[in-house]
């Protein structure tokens, strides 16, 4: 699982950057959720895996979370829309 959130962290922080490009910012709609979902495998990742094979699954996050919070604050900027 800890992999899976990785490569999930990965495309999320690759789509983050398409979405800073001027006026892709409404792709943060969909990136959003997808890096939440992201997130959630990590946490679960974190719950069935032993603590010293955790460290996939927390940079999963990490990546994922990151994603999530530039895309609100891209979207708070843009007004939702730009």
């Amino acid at each position: 699982m800890g992999l899976v959130s990785l490569l999930w962290g990965i495309v999320s922080i690759f789509w983050m950057v398409i979405a800073l490009i001027p006026l892709l910012g409404a792709a943060n709609w969909l990136l959003i959720p997808f890096a939440s979902i992201g997130a959630v495998i990590g946490a679960i990742g974190i719950a069935i895996t032993s603590p010293g094979n955790r460290g996939r699954a927390k940079a999963g996050i990490v990546l994922n979370v990151v994603a999530i919070l530039v895309g609100i604050v891209r979207l708070h900027l843009g007004f939702g829309l730009i």
